[in-house]
């Protein structure tokens, strides 16, 4: 598991449409599998789950994206899993952090 989060000044709906382009034109192989939108008051929150598959290791990785935003205070959060091999132990070739890696250079040219 591999896990990325940071908290930003910036406008909610420009971060949420970075992200999504970004993580999106990542890869051919790179999935939206579904997503959830929710406000309440002044909160926003966006959720987003990805899967690409990794020919290197033959198998499929996720990455969940949670974005809440409150005025201009944002917070990111990116959890890669499921990139190992193996039934007892998860050996990793670094699918995780590939998909992580994705949304911290996407925030990282933001600032």
């Amino acid at each position: 598991m591999a896990k990325y989060e940071k908290t930003i000044v910036g406008q909610f709906e420009k971060v949420v449409n970075r992200l999504e382009n970004d993580i999106g034109n990542s890869g051919v192989s790179m999935r939206l599998v579904d997503e959830s939108n929710y406000t309440i008051g002044d909160t926003k929150i966006a959720v987003r789950v990805y899967d690409k598959y990794f020919m290197r290791n033959g198998n499929r990785a996720s990455l969940s994206l949670t974005v809440v935003g409150n005025s201009n205070n944002i917070f990111i959060s990116a959890i890669g899993a499921g990139g190992g091999q193996g039934v007892f132990l998860n050996f990793s070739l670094g699918a995780e952090d590939d998909m992580v890696a994705i949304v911290q250079e996407s925030i990282e040219q933001l600032e």
